[in-house]
């Protein structure tokens, strides 16, 4: 895209940012179980509980900045104390840490599915002369899919 391309969509997204939702608060009016996503977890499946990791105070401050800048509280107060991960702290190539969760146990605790969602690869083959790919969807847990322990 070029500089007056991206310029020109972000006076547009500035001039019009009333009618958009930029977080799950803005979307007044939307019941949660529109908008949410069910955990399909096996009934007889036990949660698990990582046990607390220490990180170098380096990585402590990645990992704080991350959690400030991208995690609000939910206004719902829904927390999912059973499943439990520690967070993983790895080197992005420039020299960046990047912070993932990983999702293995609980991975293991859910059905195969049947429709995979499409690797990257098979994304990019009917690509050729596209400016650009929009992969973002955010979707909150739905209560419903609390598992107790």
């Amino acid at each position: 895209m070029t500089q007056e391309e991206t310029q020109s969509i972000q006076n547009i997204l500035r001039s019009n940012h009333d009618i958009f939702a930029w977080t799950h608060s803005d979307m007044k009016g939307i019941h949660p179980s529109i908008a949410s996503h069910k955990l399909n977890v096996f009934p007889a499946a036990r949660p698990v509980r990582q046990k607390i990791r220490r990180f170098h105070p380096d990585r402590q401050k990645v990992i704080q900045m991350k959690l400030t800048n991208c995690w609000k509280p939910d206004s719902s107060g829904s927390s999912y104390p059973d499943w439990l991960a520690n967070v993983v702290v790895v080197p992005k190539k420039e020299g960046k840490w990047r912070v993932c969760v990983d999702y293995t146990n609980l991975n293991n605790a859910c059905p195969k599915d049947s429709f995979p969602l499409p690797r990257i690869d098979q994304l990019w083959i009917p690509l050729p002369g596209k400016d650009a790919l929009f992969l973002g969807c955010l979707l909150r847990i739905s209560p419903d899919s609390h598992v107790s322990g």
